[in-house]
């Protein structure tokens, strides 16, 4: 899907076109965002910059946002992808168009925990509602865009082997999964898709890279330390040694 197959995992208020810019002499892909695109995801961010102190993409016009930081990025060697944010699936297949004719990937957040998302069905909330989830990536994947899921590991009541089978046979084409403290996890997956298998959390060394690769994982991505040039040099050299370059 990506070579080489190291992504830029999405940061909240920072992952945008300068920063998969400056990535990109590692990574084969970036997943810019996670981006709020409706009314109701849009106030739980605002809620979150305000109580959490935390940093959010915030703009007047979300899509507009998404198709600017992607055509900024037509000029530079990586695959953009977008991590988006909605409790309705509308918004998510307008952001799918945008992908498609972008030549960018779309990657539906069923990640993000906090509250405040999870209150207006975002977040990890759609990984214990595999209807409904598997009905955003069937609308996004009928634009002809390329579609994937972020995914949380140790969510209970989640069954990530048979929620990734179910996303496959609804149209998706990769899985993004935070191992959190399970990285046997991501074996599960694989062992039960053909879908292509991003691995994160962790990932800043050899060490790292060469547990995901054994668990199958067809690549791998780097996330707070992805603005660090002395990591992202460290694990591509492990990328190249043990998923190939």
């Amino acid at each position: 899907m990506f070579g080489p197959p190291l992504a830029l995992a999405s940061l909240s208020g920072e992952a945008d076109a300068d920063w998969a810019r400056a990535g990109a002499d590692y990574a084969g892909a970036a997943f810019l965002g996670g981006i709020a695109l409706e009314p109701e995801s849009r106030a739980a961010a605002r809620e979150m910059v305000r109580d959490r102190d935390r940093t959010e993409f915030l703009p007047e016009d979300p899509l507009a946002f998404v198709d600017r930081e992607l055509a900024a990025l037509e000029d530079v060697p990586i695959r953009p992808g977008f991590n988006v944010r909605s409790a309705t699936p509308e918004p998510v297949v307008d952001a799918a168009r945008i992908c498609r004719d972008r030549g960018a990937v779309l990657e539906v957040n069923a990640h993000c925990r906090q509250d405040e998302l999870c209150a207006v069905g975002c977040g990890e909330t759609l990984l214990r509602d595999a209807d409904r989830l598997a009905d955003y990536v069937t609308r996004a994947a009928e634009t002809g865009a390329v579609v994937g899921v972020k995914v949380r590991a140790e969510v209970p009541g989640a069954d990530l082997p048979a929620l990734a089978r179910r996303l496959e046979e609804a149209g998706a084409s990769f899985v993004h999964v935070d191992a959190m403290d399970t990285e046997s996890a991501v074996a599960d997956i694989v062992a039960a898709t053909d879908l292509y298998v991003v691995a994160n959390n962790g990932v800043r060394d050899d060490e790292t890279v060469r547990e995901y690769a054994a668990y199958g994982a067809d690549a791998v991505s780097v996330g707070r330390p992805s603005t660090d040039p002395v990591v992202l040099e460290r694990v591509r050299g492990a990328v190249d040694r043990h998923l190939g370059g």
